[in-house]
């Protein structure tokens, strides 16, 4: 009898268990809903996604190794190291939960050091807009937002690096449809690794300061914007106060820099060095850029107003600027594309089975210096310096791309790199070898100029995945 009544609660039980199937939980219990999903291969991007498409997972990666060759400098100048590079070695993760929000973690590994690049809460549950919070880039300049994956040349132009702000942290907004686009962001401090996170930390702690903001906003208007052909007339506006993610945050400096569109050599002619005691900076571009089928064109002018505090005595602020213009053209008869959500240019699309070649040229300028009507303590000798480039570009497949760049940058006499590099002679020594000098008062001219001006030949290979 004993047996039997077994028998009949094992038949229940397991009854019971066909007809209602176990409930999915995550690992720590909790019951969870359950989709299966797709897998795709989208042009080399791995891709997982729902039968309802609420739900999206997909890698975003890229591997950029980068070849240098510097050649032409004067005999007096520094000497200009050769090399190469891991330039990026990116990861990122992003998925679409569901219609509304929309995340994203982006990771740089490149010679083997760590930093945080991306890291986006985004909801997009209004029609044309988003609205973000986390650490990525603010919409201001044109270059800085298109992906490194589609620049035309290798580096981002001179004034762009000097002046256009990079990721931070920050609250941002956009709103976007076929002919006007608009934006707004409010940033905290850049991310830039542990070191800059520790000097925010410290001045947090040590003297309870704050970590400075800045306040950014910009307008595109696209009077033409269709898939082959488009017009992009921009501009923005920043309020930047000094950030204590800077190792001398608590004298709220300004520093304004950049490399010779190259970032193997490692050295920064143009540079303002520290200005101590600054109170905020206005900086501001205004874009004119367009594509029509194989062609591409993008120029842009960036300023900056940098206001010092009442008691640093100063009449007016300080002054740089620069600019530059680019053209690329596919020579097989693919075509550009441009991004309307984002106002930015994108990827290519090849005209021939195995890819595209284009050829593209630049000319760029920026001027940091500001020393007229100054007195000696209070002018600024950051250099200024031009720059002519020449790029041929293989796109293989829809993965695949090697970029060769030619570039002459000419810099000015004042370009030493904030006193540590020469910029011309003061004269030769009794074996008749010129002397070098960093002092740009002391510099003699030779043939008409002083300063470094010289060669660079580049080559990177990338893919994206």
């Amino acid at each position: 009898m004993k047996r039997s009544l077994f028998l009949l609660a094992a038949l229940f039980l397991g009854t019971m268990a066909f007809a209602q199937p176990s409930q999915a939980v995550d690992q720590y219990g909790n019951k969870v809903g359950v989709k299966e999903l797709s897998t795709t291969e989208r042009d080399g991007i791995l891709v997982f996604e729902s039968k309802d498409k609420e739900f999206k997972f997909w890698f975003d990666s890229r591997v950029q190794v980068d070849f240098a060759h510097y050649f032409g400098a004067q005999e007096w100048a520094d000497p200009i190291g050769d090399g190469a590079s891991i330039r990026r070695a990116r990861f990122a993760v992003k998925t679409q939960i569901n219609r509304d929000w929309y995340g994203e973690v982006d990771m740089e590994v490149g010679n083997g050091s760590f930093e945080l690049k991306d890291a986006i809460v985004r909801y997009t549950g209004v029609e044309n807009w988003q609205f973000s919070v986390g650490s990525q880039k603010p919409d201001f300049s044109l270059s800085r937002n298109t992906s490194s994956r589609y620049l035309e040349f290798m580096e981002r132009p001179m004034v762009v690096s000097a002046f256009a702000p990079s990721r931070h942290l920050g609250l941002f907004a956009k709103y976007s449809n076929k002919y006007f686009f608009g934006s707004a962001s409010i940033l905290f401090q850049e991310i830039e690794g542990q070191e800059a996170r520790t000097y925010v930390e410290d001045y947090n702690k040590d003297e309870g300061m704050s970590e400075g903001l800045s306040y950014l906003g910009k307008v595109v208007v696209r009077p033409v914007n269709e898939a082959d052909y488009g017009l992009h007339i921009g501009g923005a506006l920043m309020y930047d106060q000094p950030k204590t993610s800077d190792k001398y945050g608590y004298k709220y400096p300004t520093r304004f820099s950049t490399r010779s569109a190259t970032n193997i050599n490692r050295k920064k002619y143009i540079d303002t060095d520290n200005l101590f005691d600054s109170d905020h900076s206005l900086i501001a571009t205004a874009e004119l850029a367009g594509h029509y089928e194989g062609l591409r064109m993008e120029s842009a002018w960036m300023a900056d107003w940098t206001y010092m505090k009442p008691e640093v005595g100063l009449d007016k602020p300080y002054h740089f600027q620069g600019w530059y213009v680019e053209c690329g053209y596919l020579l097989f008869g693919g075509k550009q594309t441009y991004d309307s959500g984002s106002a930015k240019f994108n990827r290519t699309r090849n005209g021939r089975e195995w890819g595209d070649m284009e050829l593209a040229l630049k000319y760029e300028f920026i001027d940091l210096n500001d020393f007229e009507g100054r007195t000696t303590t209070q002018a600024v000798f950051g250099g200024s310096a031009e720059l002519y480039g020449a790029a041929l570009n293989f796109y293989l497949g829809k993965n695949t791309k090697i970029a060769l760049n030619y570039q002459y940058v000419n810099n000015d006499r004042y370009a030493n790199g904030k006193g540590d590099l020469n910029i011309g002679t003061v004269g030769v020594d009794a074996d008749n070898k010129p002397i070098a000098t960093k002092d740009f008062t002391q510099a003699i001219e030779n043939d008409g100029e002083a300063g470094v001006n010289y060669h660079m030949l580049m080559a990177r290979f990338q893919v994206a995945f």
